[in-house]
């Protein structure tokens, strides 16, 4: 019985066809070196990127960058311990007026000794408040310290430079005779306090409540300027509840449950999927345009930026504070918060109404707010702060890791 014309023998005869002139085994092979080859030798190293070698690499980068912080803890000790105090002659931070625009209330604890988590944080946003100049003469930094005991040395530093707002200062410590004050609670209570706080004292127009270990980018103050003054004032925006600055990185991918991120995945394709259609076709002498060759390249570049990390994409939007983008947020996470006045005063209320537990931080909480009270949330990308603690203030963490 012949087989010169079974299906297996005419796939044979078309594969001896193919040659090295061949469309198809141009893009096999561009596949082949692109993800076998070139990205995980360029990627292996990207701590955000499926091609991180976490088990060669993690333990190594966190130990680099934990040496790395306690040096720039050093150094933010150094700074203050050299500058002036408010009582002298050159004040931290001046005000263009009484009421300031924008009061940043820095929330901090003691932390893990050496790191100096919230010197290196306030020292990042005097010099940057000094750059911006007369532009940033209506911003007012706040330091909220809602440690229990006495012992926070770096806040009673800060007390020298910075308004401080003591929770318990002159109370009695009854926290732990309360069993049902659990930590997440404390926390929660202790955000509640330092946004009363800045409210009472400053009654600005925005209050940008940040955690003591996160230090902003250098491109913050502008970014919020032309956010505050131009974005937040659209119809959709205007009425936020509050503009998240922060979300982590190992979240970012397109691969998540974000709706709007695989419509800009779906744009990525359409923008990049004709133009190395375009210069293939005509590196490669091919006449005319392709619909096939378009779809690959859409789905090479798709799956080349998702699997290189969308975060380090998103960097490219630093280039202008127009190109940073305003979308939903999601629940996790609030080393950065922006409330305007009126939707920080919502939030009070809400937060009173609601009790913290493992499981149900206050981040949590926040989110959950937004369906049950009708409320709208967005954070900004690419993020305006970097989250430099290792160490929770809610959890014993023995051997702390990147990831």
């Amino acid at each position: 019985m012949s087989t010169s014309g079974s299906p297996a023998a005419m796939l044979l005869r078309r594969l001896r066809r193919l040659s090295w002139n061949s469309t198809a085994v141009q893009l096999f092979i561009l596949t082949v070196v692109t993800f076998g080859l070139l990205a995980p030798l360029a990627c292996h190293r990207l701590l955000h990127s499926y091609f991180y070698l976490r088990h060669w690499h993690l333990n190594q980068m966190s130990q680099e960058f934990l040496q790395q912080s306690l040096k720039e803890g050093e150094a933010a000790l150094h700074y203050f311990e050299e500058l002036p105090s408010a009582n002298g002659s050159v004040p931290i931070v001046w005000q263009a007026t009484p009421r300031p625009w924008l009061v940043i209330t820095i929330v901090t604890v003691d932390r893990q000794p050496g790191f100096h988590y919230v010197l290196q944080v306030v020292s990042q946003f005097h010099r940057l408040l000094q750059q911006c100049g007369p532009q940033c003469e209506g911003h007012q930094l706040f330091l909220c310290n809602v440690e229990r005991s006495v012992s926070h040395l770096d806040a009673k530093l800060l007390s020298k430079y910075v308004p401080v707002a003591n929770r318990y200062e002159g109370t009695e410590d009854d926290y732990g005779d309360d069993p049902s004050t659990n930590s997440f609670e404390k926390e929660k209570q202790d955000y509640v306090y330092c946004l009363e706080s800045s409210l009472q004292t400053y009654n600005p127009d925005y209050v940008l409540m940040v955690e003591d270990d996160a230090i902003p980018e250098e491109q913050i103050f502008p970014v919020l300027e032309h956010l505050l003054r131009a974005r937040l004032s659209e119809p959709h925006l205007r009425d936020a509840l509050y503009l998240k600055l922060y979300h982590p990185e190992r979240l970012q991918h397109y691969i998540n449950p974000e709706p709007m991120r695989i419509l800009e995945w779906v744009g990525v394709g359409m923008l990049l999927g004709p133009l190395l259609t375009w210069i293939y076709m005509r590196f490669a002498s091919r006449p005319g345009f392709s619909w096939p060759v378009m779809l690959f390249f859409s789905l090479y570049s798709m799956g080349l930026v998702e699997l290189v990390g969308r975060h380090y994409f998103l960097e490219l939007r630093r280039l202008s504070p127009s190109l940073y983008s305003v979308v939903p947020a999601s629940q996790c996470c609030t080393p950065a918060m922006l409330f305007p006045a009126p939707a920080a005063r919502r939030t009070l209320t809400y937060l009173s109404q609601v009790y913290c537990h493992q499981g149900f931080g206050k981040d949590m909480a926040l989110y959950s707010l937004l369906r049950a009270k009708g409320e709208r949330a967005y954070v900004v990308e690419p993020n305006l702060v970097k989250h430099i603690g290792l160490f929770s203030s809610l959890r014993y963490n023995f051997h702390p890791s990147l990831l």
